[in-house]
């Protein structure tokens, strides 16, 4: 048996978010789509689900054309069953995360981010595994007064602190 690992980079349409996550069947694509459209009214998506076993197809589902086919794009990129790529416009990850984790056939999820992504695929003679991601750059340093000030500052700006 052989083993090598590979880092697939990830393209993020212009406005939009990605959440990449593992799940464990070909239901995915629907129940996620329910999911999202009755979370956040006007939410844009697109989704791409990698089947395992059977046809073995990316499975795939959305309201938004550019983000569908971004979302095919990834999957088939990172290669890995069971794993799923959405990306969605006019919404936060924050706003649907908790929907996506009640999701009876979602297992995990690896990143939800804006970031720049890059994952870690392990591929052995059967297939291939998220092994992990990379999500954003390396931290700088560690906030100081002023930046506790305007992150404080910006969370009340957005509406998601009074």
């Amino acid at each position: 048996m052989s083993l090598s690992l590979k880092v697939v980079p990830v393209r993020i349409p212009e406005g939009s978010n990605v959440i990449i996550g593992r799940s464990h069947f070909i239901k995915t694509v629907e129940d996620i789509y329910e999911a999202l459209v009755t979370s956040v009214p006007g939410i844009k998506f697109g989704l791409a689900f990698n089947e395992a076993s059977g046809k073995r197809l990316v499975r795939y589902e959305g309201n938004d054309e550019e983000l569908t086919k971004a979302a095919v794009e990834a999957a088939l990129s990172i290669g890995a069953g069971h794993t799923f790529v959405l990306y969605i416009r006019n919404a936060y990850p924050i706003n649907v995360l908790n929907q996506l984790k009640s999701v009876q056939e979602v297992v995990s999820i690896y990143v939800a981010t804006a970031n720049p992504v890059q994952v870690i695929v392990a591929e052995t003679d059967q297939g291939r595994a998220v092994i992990g991601v990379v999500d954003g750059y390396t931290p700088l340093g560690v906030e100081g007064v002023e930046d506790k000030k305007e992150r404080v500052e910006f969370l009340r700006r957005i509406g998601y602190k009074k």
